[in-house]
């Protein structure tokens, strides 16, 4: 696996953990629907929530949410409505982005945004 897919696995591990440490009940990881897919489902208090998971070893170009692009958030919005459709999911839903940035090898930082974005 090449290491910035290795630094992307380990972000969502990262995000998972920070998730279920919020009380949050995790329902997927990677799930995927045709080519779109969502890092994180994560349940709570009965509103699903759809994560995008950003990981940068650096900030040199930019914050990791910033390289959310509307494809990619049209790409969740894709996916999440099929999954709401697949559970018969009726209740409150939310786009979240995590950003984590590595400082070294073992210290990171985790930026959670919630209601991140919106599909249009």
């Amino acid at each position: 696996m090449a290491s910035h897919n290795d630094l992307g696995k380990r972000g969502e591990d990262i995000a998972k953990e920070y998730l279920e440490n919020l009380g949050y009940h995790i329902l997927k990881m990677n799930w995927r629907y045709g080519r779109a897919e969502v890092d994180v489902i994560a349940n709570q208090d009965g509103t699903i929530i759809f994560v995008e998971v950003k990981t940068r070893s650096s900030t040199d170009y930019g914050e990791p949410e910033d390289f959310v692009s509307s494809k990619k958030e049209k790409q969740v919005e894709y996916a999440s409505s099929a999954y709401i459709e697949m559970n018969n999911h009726e209740g409150e839903i939310r786009f979240d982005i995590i950003a984590i940035v590595f400082e070294n090898k073992h210290l990171y930082k985790i930026n959670h945004i919630e209601d991140a974005f919106w599909p249009s």
